[in-house]
């Protein structure tokens, strides 16, 4: 299991150098997160390569894999989080479109060039990284938010009114690391206590749904498990949003783009793999979304407010709690997918 050292944005940006601008025609479809992707980032590609780029959103990587696996989908690109790379891998969902050939990928930090999920970059180019908490309304609640008490046994001015993302591995992970289990753990005994305090839990949320930044910033939600961009942006919209690194354990988590074994794009979504490991693109990408990237150089280009941000800064004392969970044993994918079908009911 890794633990995260320290979660700035300078720790792991430096010089480097823009992208080439070789043309192209046609289009592009991109299968992403909600919310997710820079509509200024988009355009500027479409103006550059005469490209005409589509994004369709998802809001889970279940619902993506899912969605890819039926296939007749249509899309070129897709986002998924480290954790599920390998899962796309397997099922031979992915090419190797021969990244580390791309003229960008110097660019990419030397933390993110060999990674776990997916060794030596075959299939994928980071998109963005972060992690997993709870955002909470401090106007409603002054206790602690560091822990996820918050949503697995709720305060009562809280009670009926925190929202939980529907993201199952986030989720379940977080309630291992609440009773003191491991993520992807095949311990039936500590995957039952997580399900049982899931279960506890359920009664006092008011809903499971995506989409947080806007819901958190006008107050409709006064808490949630979240991601810390989406955080990020609803502080900015509301003072009063605060972030939270429950000291039981988080999720550090990495998503990075993929072109699609199926892809009826493939050289637009090459030019688009190398365009984003460009740093003022990069830089572009977590400007909007608000969560690092993994481009050297970018921090050039970023928004200076990322640079202190306590969503991007961890407290020194809940560094070592952040952990970047594996890909799950399908043995302990099932006991997951158990979890989250009972919790759905």
């Amino acid at each position: 299991m890794k633990k995260l050292g320290m979660l700035t944005i300078a720790s792991f940006l430096g010089a480097g150098l823009a992208a080439g601008s070789a043309q192209a025609a046609g289009e592009l479809n991109i299968y992403n997160w909600g919310n997710y992707t820079n509509p200024d980032l988009i355009k500027k590609f479409e103006e550059t390569y005469d490209v005409k780029v589509t994004i369709t959103d998802y809001d889970s990587n279940t619902t993506a894999l899912t969605k890819i696996e039926a296939g007749g989908h249509g899309f070129d690109i897709v986002v998924p989080t480290h954790s599920f790379m390998q899962i796309f891998v397997e099922k031979g969902l992915l090419m190797e479109p021969g990244i580390p050939e791309m003229e960008n990928f110097k660019h990419v930090s030397e933390t993110w060039k060999n990674v776990d999920w997916d060794p030596g970059r075959r299939y994928s180019v980071p998109w963005q990284w972060g992690t997993t908490g709870v955002a909470v309304n401090t106007a409603i609640y002054g206790g602690d938010i560091n822990t996820s008490a918050i949503w697995l046994d709720p305060p009562a001015e809280l009670v009926g009114k925190v929202n939980v993302v529907p993201e199952m591995q986030d989720v379940v992970n977080l309630a291992l690391m609440y009773v003191g289990g491991e993520p992807c753990t095949t311990d039936k005994a500590k995957l039952k206590e997580a399900r049982d305090v899931l279960m506890a839990a359920k009664p006092k949320w008011m809903s499971m749904d995506y989409g947080m930044t806007e819901k958190l910033s006008s107050g409709d939600v006064p808490a949630s498990v979240n991601w810390n961009g989406s955080t990020f942006r609803a502080r900015n919209n509301n003072p009063d949003v605060a972030y939270g690194y429950p000291k039981e354990g988080y999720p550090v988590w990495m998503d990075s783009a993929a072109i699609l074994a199926d892809a009826q794009n493939v050289d637009n979504a090459k030019l688009f793999l190398n365009f984003i490991m460009a740093p003022e693109n990069a830089a572009m990408i977590s400007a909007f979304a608000r969560y690092a990237n993994g481009i050297d150089g970018s921090d050039a280009f970023m928004p200076e407010d990322m640079k202190t941000a306590p969503e991007i800064v961890v407290p020194a004392e809940l560094v070592a709690a952040g952990k970047f969970s594996p890909a799950c044993s399908d043995e302990a994918q099932a006991f997951y997918t158990a979890i989250w079908t009972e919790l759905q009911k």
